[in-house]
């Protein structure tokens, strides 16, 4: 079973309300560039993520979500000094927050800063027709040839009619299995 691989690099969520705060009264995102999952878009705003020990420039992903949530690799959390969990997309009760700075303010979030734990996206029907369900962990294979070849474990299929197939990993783990740009990965399941 093959999956397109993509890396995920460290990116910011905002909602509305801290959209204005950071951009001002009436600010809305510019899309940049599509992304593969329908309607989500880099944008060409871009933040700054305050940390205990740092803080690094960041791009936002569109459109606005009803959390802000801050997506990072664990070495960036080491960098910025932020104790960073593994999670699901969403799953932000309990985990760290940052300040979080654009051209027209600023504000501190109480928590939303994640690693991103890695994952499939699937709609319902490519789902089926794998025999895969929604919360169930896989493994996927990666690098074949490179000299680097990698399995990554504890993979969690995300089911959504919003949702096209693609595996989503961060730039740690894709920097680990020596993969450059998008590549195939075949699933264990």
């Amino acid at each position: 079973m093959k999956i397109m691989v993509e890396t995920s690099a460290h990116h910011v969520h905002v909602t509305e309300e801290t959209l204005k705060t950071l951009f001002g009264e009436g600010a809305k995102l510019t899309n940049k560039k599509n992304l593969s999952q329908p309607g989500q878009f880099a944008c060409v705003e871009k933040v700054t993520v305050v940390g205990p020990k740092s803080e690094m420039k960041m791009s936002i992903l569109g459109p606005e979500r009803s959390a802000d949530q801050v997506e990072i690799s664990l070495t960036d959390a080491r960098k910025l000094g932020i104790a960073a969990p593994v999670r699901e997309s969403g799953d932000i009760a309990g985990t760290p927050g940052c300040k979080l700075i654009g051209p027209a303010g600023e504000c501190e979030i109480e928590c939303g800063v994640i690693a991103a734990k890695r994952h499939i996206h699937f709609d319902s029907k490519t789902a089926e027709e794998y025999g895969l369900k929604d919360k169930q962990i896989v493994s996927v294979k990666v690098g074949e040839g490179t000299g680097r070849e990698t399995t990554f474990g504890d993979v969690v299929i995300r089911v959504s009619e919003s949702y096209a197939p693609a595996m989503h990993i961060d730039t740690d783990e894709s920097n680990a299995a020596g993969l450059g740009g998008t590549v195939d990965g075949e699933i264990i399941a």
